[in-house]
């Protein structure tokens, strides 16, 4: 008798607890947002673009931030590297930027959005063309270049996200 009370209170212990019945499927989809349109062919060429240029981005801001970490340390050598780096890294960036911005034709989307995506082409455009200064004179005057290249940057970025709020992705 013992034993059977046992075994009883055993297997209640061991059956699940109960799971929460989910709200109604109508009641969450009305919390959602719509989902955005699907991108036509020339939206897809542009993201797909922008995803190239924004690798070249990446190693501009790679290059700056070692520049300015070894400004403020006393190394010297270490500080030439970077800068020579700066200047390889900017030429690599150069062709990525410019293969991407190929891709990006800013009239693929509508009024609202064509604005943002016209001026993110146009801050990488500028970001390309301080890329080949940058090339050419990184090694020798890192400080100015660095400081142009971090203003450039930043209008890359606010460009970035503008464009980002403009087609309903979440900024980063």
């Amino acid at each position: 008798m013992i034993l059977g009370s046992l075994v009883a209170v055993r297997v209640l212990a061991q059956d699940p607890a109960p799971t929460p019945v989910p709200p109604p499927a109508e009641s969450v989809t009305a919390m959602l947002p719509p989902a955005p349109a699907p991108p036509n062919p020339l939206q897809t060429k542009y993201l797909q673009g922008l995803r190239t240029a924004s690798r070249g981005v990446a190693q501009i801001k790679a290059g700056v931030s070692r520049v300015v970490r070894t400004q403020t340390t006393n190394d010297t050598v270490r500080a030439h590297v970077a800068a020579k780096r700066l200047g390889a890294l900017c030429g690599a960036a150069r062709g990525f930027i410019t293969s991407g911005r190929g891709q990006m034709e800013p009239t693929a989307f509508e009024a609202p959005t064509r604005k943002p995506a016209r001026d993110l082409a146009l801050q990488l455009d500028s970001l390309s063309l301080s890329a080949k200064a940058c090339q050419l004179s990184a090694a020798k005057t890192p400080a100015p270049v660095t400081k142009d290249l971090q203003g450039r940057l930043r209008n890359y970025e606010s460009a970035e996200a503008a464009f980002r709020t403009a087609i309903g992705l979440p900024n980063r």
